[in-house]
């Protein structure tokens, strides 16, 4: 934990109370589950959602398209959930990518981690999986997320995103630098939304009928291989076409050349979780193929552009809350936090009835709820009773959960993780440069010195705190990026 340097005035809430802890959500035990008791956390993202209006905060810049989920491995063993239910069995679904800093009027070919969400109608209702084209992301804890994303986004004084926001946070958080790794390296610019993979990133629960849980990480390969742009040809791209990612997966679609995706999961049994390596429930890990090896469940096609982009695209609203029979969340603590976050931001963004337009509501079944009025409320329920209990007839509970009870203990408080055996902020990042072959080093070093360098010249301490990080992922990296930045800077 940040310790309080005794010349900075105290951090507060909105109403001046202080902040003990700015760093770690308030949880059931060191590796429960979140708890609403935290008002420091609820109103930092509840404050965050309504920053910007109307476009998203976060992932303004997008695309979608329709297309099909086909199950072609019977999973049945580790999840009820119906749309896995047989081989064969196809499932309509919607699937938006997005950039991640830039605002609606953004470039496409950009440095910036790519947003990889679908919405499958299933007949038990719509499931949601919002991921990103990396398996990681920069923190782990939803506390720092309005922090992290202000560093991306236009400083209040210059109005321009500001090296020095973004390496004085990378620096004092060193578990963005798996992360950083993985956005400075090749795949950090996608050359299509159809070249690239998705990553439900978050850890999942899966339960099968006899009520057993298994932790889950879904994977999506791309179908037409990976493709990239380089920072010179992406720059050039930006300039000619600003809107290239849209209009190439349009086009593509338009062709009759579909883009499709393998996919697959690792799966953990929940009873096996505490023993394994790494956190499992850490968004800055990853799981291991080794340790875990990927399980084939179904191809995904997209073959259907929208018919109106703001109805279908802008006004989609996608949440990780959004589970059906069989799925649940996990003790993830950023997925518990966007368990909240998403649903809020739409609710303030497009309206409380969001989920009642065309691209939102369920297609396969009818949603069957007491939610009445407010903004876009279409009036179907008509006269009917909106409270439960009731006597007339109206939708009851069933009793059954969505997903298996998760065990917690400990005391409530603002605590860490509990560490595993290998956890640390750097041995992921440091295999993963290690894994690249010597001319996408090369390029990852270019392209992360070529950014440290334009931190302002009287601020060496944000400079050496980046640099130190990489060097503790590994020694060959953090020498060779010390001497390019060096270089850069004239040093």
């Amino acid at each position: 934990m940040a310790t309080q340097d005794d010349r900075r005035s105290p951090l507060t809430t909105e109403t001046g109370a202080p902040v003990g802890d700015n760093q770690h959500t308030e949880t059931a035990g060191p590796g429960g589950p979140l708890l609403v008791q935290d008002q420091q956390l609820f109103e930092k993202l509840a404050r965050f959602n309504r920053e910007r209006i109307p476009e998203r905060i976060v992932h303004a810049r997008g695309a979608g398209a329709y297309g099909t989920f086909t199950a072609t491995r019977d999973v049945s063993r580790w999840t009820r959930a119906a749309f896995l239910s047989r081989v064969g069995k196809e499932t309509e679904v919607f699937a938006r990518f997005s950039t991640v800093a830039g605002n609606l009027g953004a470039a496409d070919a950009v440095r910036d981690p790519r947003g990889f969400s679908l919405k499958f109608y299933t007949e038990e209702g719509n499931y949601d999986l919002v991921g990103n084209n990396t398996p990681v992301f920069f923190i782990k804890d939803p506390s720092k997320f309005p922090d992290f994303i202000h560093t991306q986004k236009r400083d209040p004084y210059t109005g321009s995103q500001e090296p020095d926001n973004v390496w004085d946070f990378f620096g004092l958080s060193p578990e963005t630098t798996h992360q950083v790794v993985w956005l400075f390296g090749d795949r950090g610019i996608p050359a299509s939304y159809r070249h690239m993979n998705g990553y439900g990133s978050h850890t999942y629960q899966w339960n099968n009928a006899a009520g057993e849980a298994f932790w889950v990480k879904y994977h999506f390969t791309t179908d037409q291989g990976i493709a990239t742009l380089t920072s010179e040809e992406a720059a050039v791209l930006a300039g000619r076409d600003p809107d290239s990612h849209q209009r190439d997966l349009r086009e593509a679609i338009e062709r009759g050349e579909y883009p499709s995706w393998t996919v697959r999961v690792q799966i953990i049994p929940a009873a096996e979780a505490a023993g394994i390596r790494f956190n499992p429930f850490d968004l800055t890990k990853v799981w291991p193929h080794a340790d875990h090896p990927l399980i084939e469940i179904g191809r995904l096609e997209l073959d259907r552009n929208p018919e109106n982009v703001f109805a279908e695209v802008e006004q989609s609203a996608f949440s990780p809350a959004h589970f059906v029979p069989g799925i649940g969340p996990s003790p993830d603590k950023m997925l518990q936090g966007r368990l909240f976050a998403y649903g809020d931001a739409h609710r303030y963004r497009v309206g409380v009835n969001a989920d009642q337009l065309p691209v939102n509501r369920p297609h396969a079944t009818e949603a069957r709820t007491y939610g009445r009025d407010g903004r876009l409320y279409d009036g179907r329920h008509a006269g009917a009773a909106n409270y439960e209990p009731n006597s007339s007839g109206g939708p009851a509970e069933t009793g059954q959960p969505l997903w298996a009870a998760t065990r917690v203990s400990g005391p409530t408080g603002n605590h860490a993780a509990p560490p595993h055996r290998e956890d640390d902020d750097f041995v992921q990042a440091g295999n993963l440069y290690r894994l690249m072959p010597p001319d996408e080093q090369e390029r990852l070093v270019t392209n992360l010195a070529g950014s440290i360098a334009a931190v302002s010249a009287d601020r060496d301490d944000i400079v050496e705190r980046a640099v130190r990080n990489f060097r503790r992922a590994d020694a060959g990296l953090g020498d060779l990026l010390a001497t390019a930045v060096k270089q850069r800077r004239g040093r």
